[in-house]
């Protein structure tokens, strides 16, 4: 019998569901494969035609989220705003929209994330940190020197380390409604933005045209 595209997409919309309602009440690491199909009402080898891991479903929920963030930061950004107020900007709408998932965060920068991982980041780990330095580089370069580079490797490691480490934080934090973590995030801006001015970069620029900001 052949399977429909929609019943295709209802499928994994199922997985995603179940994955969402399990991680957040058993935690990543409790929830099994078995436990994902068993509520999702499907045969076990399915699940492995849609998600290979149950690591990738977990970045899927995440970047679903982050995708979400992304828009949320576009829809919101100040063009007299400076650099690092920007990054703020941007890492503080992915952490309201990673709320709902911050009980198994932890787990999933150990096992996907995380540079220093036993397993190497999947495909869906990596277009995640992809598509979050193009957004940093783009913010980057809008304060550039004219002629030179908008980033290098070097200053998208420290960026990465400094954002995994703030990540790392908020998912561990008790503070109330982790206020200690926008204290650190605000931190770490600020010194990534002097590193940067250091390196040369004119951070105190300001953009003054809303297409290119």
């Amino acid at each position: 019998m052949r399977v429909t595209a929609d019943v295709k997409q209802e499928t994994r919309r199922r997985i995603i569901e179940s994955a969402r309602k399990l991680f957040a009440d058993k935690g990543f690491e409790q929830t099994t494969t078995r436990d994902i199909v068993a509520d999702a009402g499907i045969a076990a080898g399915t699940l492995y035609n849609y998600f290979p891991t149950k690591e990738s479903l977990a970045m899927t929920l995440i970047i679903e989220a982050l995708d979400g963030a992304a828009e949320d930061f576009a829809s919101t950004r100040r063009c007299d705003e400076s650099l690092e107020e920007s990054l703020f900007a941007h890492v503080n709408a992915g952490l309201w929209r990673l709320a709902p998932h911050r009980r198994y965060l932890a787990e999933v920068l150990e096992t996907a994330l995380s540079p220093f991982a036993e397993r190497s980041p999947g495909g869906e780990a990596e277009r995640l940190r992809l598509g979050h330095l193009e957004t940093v580089g783009q913010l980057i370069a809008g304060r550039a020197p004219p002629g030179a580079p908008a980033h290098s490797a070097l200053t998208m490691h420290l960026y990465w380390t400094l954002y995994l480490g703030v990540l790392a934080f908020w998912a561990n934090d008790p503070s109330p409604n982790q206020e200690d973590t926008r204290v650190v995030l605000d931190q770490s801006m600020r010194l990534f933005a002097a590193w940067l001015t250091n390196g040369g970069m004119r951070t105190e620029e300001r953009c003054d045209v809303p297409d290119s900001c």
